[in-house]
């Protein structure tokens, strides 16, 4: 039996769409100045990146402390339990319909492979993106009446860097698209990231099945 469960709170839904908004903004801004099309023109691309790369910088900052006042950050803490169960049925079980090997609570909305590929986003890849995106925006170009090693000679390991960081975004953004149609329906995760309620099973109907095996 399932039940309708308050999972996602208000900020919770208003974080995830603007960092995934935000995030697609600033790749689509950010291949454009790297000259892969032309949309905005370069200038425009550049001012508009930056805006976007400052709103992401807020938000980030409110997502942190919401996450550490509320406890939230826990649901990210990986764990490999169950992570071969959970990969079996990303690669095979799911195309046989076969049941998900772990259940969703409101204490544990992420199974395994989900908790490892969100650690992985919140302490590599956006810190990867953030911190080189920072130090582009900082860069000082040589001048030769300033002292020396205030200077950067090359921009060039900073703007690798930064790609890397865009690229692997943009993978994990693939990614969780197909993740999104993994759940009950095809559309039960999505829905529930906009309106916070999700059809969970009843914990202590679990409880009383696992007891009896």
């Amino acid at each position: 039996m399932t039940r309708r469960v308050y999972v996602y709170k208000a900020f919770e839904r208003f974080w995830h769409w603007m960092q995934a908004i935000l995030i697609i903004f600033l790749a689509f801004t950010g291949f454009e100045i790297h000259g892969t099309y032309t949309f905005f023109g370069f200038e425009e691309a550049v001012a508009y990146h930056n805006i976007a790369a400052y709103m992401l910088l807020v938000l980030i900052v409110f997502a942190i402390f919401w996450h550490l006042t509320t406890g939230e950050y826990r649901q990210y803490l990986p764990t490999f339990k169950n992570v071969k169960a959970q990969l079996d049925y990303y690669l095979f079980g799911i195309f046989r319909n076969a049941p998900h090997p772990t259940k969703k609570t409101v204490l544990s909305k992420l199974n395994p492979m989900q908790k490892i590929t969100y650690f992985a986003l919140k302490v590599i890849m956006i810190p990867l993106s953030v911190i080189s995106g920072i130090l582009y925006m900082l860069y000082r170009y040589p001048q030769s009446s300033e002292i020396e090693y205030l200077n950067i000679d090359s921009l060039e390991v900073i703007a690798i860097l930064h790609t890397i960081g865009a690229i692997l975004l943009v993978a994990f953004l693939i990614v969780h698209l197909y993740l999104i149609t993994t759940g009950e329906t095809i559309t039960s995760n999505l829905r529930a990231m906009l309106t916070g309620y999700e059809e969970l099973e009843d914990e202590e109907e679990n409880e009383n099945k696992e007891e009896k095996q």
